[in-house]
């Protein structure tokens, strides 16, 4: 009885971790193609030193992981507490929640470093996302096929 309770709380833990290191990856491997993508693109349109772009986007792209995590386990718990599921509409306010935490964040940031008002970050802001939605769902759908594809070659 205790070797089953104690392999089910391993495997458990197990899927925990697992769990864990895929949505870091997916989070890290994520943020570096948006990264790659935009900093060269958005520093040619602005005009701006690449470095020194680069370093504001490295800085949101931090702030987004940090708030996507406090974001989701937030949003997981009223889903969890109000038996919400995870209908279209449902993942269209997740969708626009996110957006509205982060930009709370990012606005007064990227105001601050590009020395530029509020109003004007908030257009700014409305660009990148349009081309996040794009790239999520790029990126998301790219992914999916790839982690199935080494799921199945591994079994």
């Amino acid at each position: 009885m205790l070797y089953c309770r104690l392999v089910t709380e391993f495997n458990l833990q197990e899927i925990i971790i697992s769990t864990l290191l895929r949505r870091i990856l997916h989070a890290i491997l994520f943020e570096v193609g948006a990264l790659v993508i935009l900093v060269p693109l958005m520093s040619y349109g602005f005009g701006m030193d690449l470095f020194h772009f680069g370093a504001l986007a490295l800085i949101l792209a931090l702030c987004a992981m940090g708030c996507n995590m406090f974001y989701n386990h937030v949003f997981e718990w009223f889903e969890t507490r109000y038996g919400w599921i995870r209908t279209v509409p449902v993942r269209i306010g997740h969708t626009l929640g996110f957006e509205v935490c982060f930009m709370a964040v990012a606005l007064p940031i990227t105001a601050w470093w590009m020395n530029i008002s509020v109003i004007d970050a908030l257009m700014l802001d409305l660009v990148f996302s349009v081309f996040f939605m794009l790239y999520a769902f790029c990126f998301n759908w790219v992914y999916d096929v790839a982690r199935r594809r080494l799921t199945m070659r591994a079994e």
